[in-house]
């Protein structure tokens, strides 16, 4: 049967979100609509779009014509929404000692949302065709921070991932150093835009990443789209 849907973890009273696999002619209200797989999602009916692998849009009144797995957030109610963390959300220094104890930083709960397989060179954009696919766990969780919040310079992640603009404005900042004064790439996000990855492959389950972190412009909400690999 198409259109399998559920709610993700993170959805609540102020959070609208749903994951729906084999997705065939899904009408979708008004939503950020994200393509959660390898292969393109199709939207529209009397002019298709192409909307490409890991990438996202807003759809209004707009029909999901063919996908095979997509995510469905909007941000439904905003008075309030600071209040994640009375409504279950972990302030990020509670799972980082280091984290600075002055940032504003809130992630929600986790939902594992299945398997994948992609080549993780076609993943980071290094090559274009699958040539040494592999199995992949796919993790989502929701992040917020009210507006001008510095979410942390980092450069470590244990898997690949890419982030889309749920609510607000933002933007993910590349580094040369651990240092803001070293930025050298900045990548505004608007609501419903999905950035490239930032990870490039150094070997069998291994990438680097640059130091980089994501900076909210204002009161702000995204998604992140974590694949681990299996085993």
């Amino acid at each position: 049967m198409p259109n399998i849907k559920r709610d993700l973890a993170f959805a609540d009273d102020f959070i609208t979100a749903e994951l729906v696999e084999d997705v065939q002619d899904y009408a979708v209200e008004d939503a950020v609509v994200v393509n959660l797989s390898p292969r393109p999602m199709i939207t529209g009916t009397d002019h298709p779009a192409i909307v490409p692998a890991w990438k996202s849009t807003v759809l209004k009144g707009g029909v999901i014509a063919k996908a095979e797995r997509v995510a469905l957030i909007k941000v439904r109610r905003v008075k309030n929404l600071g209040g994640a963390p009375l409504r279950g959300w972990d302030w990020l220094g509670n799972r980082i000692r280091s984290f600075p104890r002055d940032t504003p930083l809130y992630i929600s709960a986790f939902d594992h949302c299945g398997e994948v397989t992609t080549d993780p060179f076609v993943f980071t954009n290094e090559r274009s065709t699958d040539q040494t696919p592999q199995v992949f766990d796919m993790r989502l969780n929701l992040w917020w921070s009210p507006s001008d919040t510095d979410c942390f310079i980092h450069n470590e992640h244990p898997f690949l991932e890419v982030h889309t603009q749920i609510h607000g404005v933002g933007r993910m900042q590349k580094f040369r150093e651990n240092d803001e004064a070293t930025l050298y790439e900045d990548i505004p996000l608007s609501e419903g835009a999905t950035h490239d990855p930032f990870c490039r492959v150094t070997g069998e389950n291994q990438w680097t990443y640059p130091w980089h972190r994501y900076y909210a412009d204002t009161d702000c909400v995204w998604l992140a789209i974590e694949l681990h690999p299996k085993g």
